[in-house]
């Protein structure tokens, strides 16, 4: 198992230089496309122009290039954003716990109640509220983020953000309509993904080992049809969770006005604010690679036949 974590952490900081590389070539180096322009704003003057290439060395080889920019972004982390003219990391920083609070907070609320709506639609399999249960998740699922943030919650006045350390309770109470907004979508979907797995596992040979030795139905349930269920469920967690960290979360935050990456982001595609687009664009490819090393760990711990030998 030890092997296996260095080999993936090894295989995520190549996947990491591969993708800042990409990125870098993406944003800085298209035919046709003069970046230091347009991190200039509008009508800038020539004087601006050649300030900014000269500070990022737009003028210089490719190599040295994305040397220089890599060096504003993760050693003296000053890259300055050219439309709020200021600090692009530090906006970053401050962002963050706004976009973890949101995803977090909403990730326990749809990982309880899509294990409850899984394991009542499995158990009750062949009944009424099977199909009424899978009904309400297809519903959850088909509703979009933006309709029942304005349909459900438009009598919520806009709510702000308050940091957890400074008032708990104030925190709760503004992300509480965030949290249930966001989580929907995804109860709907990983009840329906439960419910097929529990159903698929119920045949195998190591559960019915297992009614046959007199064990309880209920603890056949949870801890041998339940759990090896969950490996599924515990992959797509963690791919979603990596994403909505990386920005997928934009549309709630947009809505409820949270100050997280997410609305960082949408604000700097308003603006064209390059610096800020790329340093977010590469945090977004950070932790979209981080959740999926993470869950291949979690996998080869739930299942030790991935691990290689």
């Amino acid at each position: 198992m030890v092997t296996f974590a260095i080999r993936r952490l090894v295989g995520l900081v190549a996947v990491m230089f591969a993708l800042s590389v990409l990125v870098f070539l993406i944003f800085f180096a298209t035919p046709g496309v003069d970046p230091a322009r347009q991190m200039a704003g509008r009508n800038p003057s020539p004087e601006t122009i050649s300030n900014i290439k000269h500070e990022f060395g737009l003028d210089r080889p490719l190599p040295v290039r994305y040397g220089l920019m890599m060096k504003h972004i993760f050693i003296s982390r000053d890259l300055i954003s050219y439309g709020s003219h200021t600090k692009v990391i530090p906006a970053i920083v401050s962002a963050t716990p706004v976009t973890l609070s949101l995803v977090t907070g909403a990730a326990v609320i749809w990982i309880v109640f899509s294990i409850a709506f899984g394991l009542a639609a499995a158990v009750s399999r062949g009944t009424f509220w099977d199909p009424l249960l899978m009904i309400l998740a297809l519903i959850g699922i088909s509703i979009p983020v933006f309709w029942h943030s304005f349909f459900l919650f438009s009598w919520v006045p806009p709510l702000g953000y308050t940091p957890l350390t400074q008032d708990p309770f104030g925190w709760f109470k503004q992300m509480i309509f965030p949290w249930l907004t966001l989580s929907v979508l995804y109860v709907g979907f990983y009840a329906r993904v439960l419910r097929a797995n529990l159903i698929e596992t119920s045949s195998e040979d190591y559960v019915r080992t297992a009614r046959a030795k007199g064990i309880s139905e209920q603890r056949v349930l949870l801890r041998h049809n339940l759990r090896n269920s969950m490996i599924t469920f515990v992959s797509l967690f963690g791919l979603d969770f990596g994403v909505l960290v990386a920005g997928g979360a934009l549309l709630t935050e947009v809505v409820f006005g949270l100050p997280g990456v997410g609305l960082l982001t949408f604000n700097s595609l308003r603006a064209l604010d390059l610096p800020v687009i790329m340093t977010t664009v590469i945090y977004s490819a950070f932790f979209i690679t981080a959740a999926s090393a993470l869950v291949d760990l979690l996998y080869a711990w739930l299942d030790p036949r991935v691990r290689p030998t």
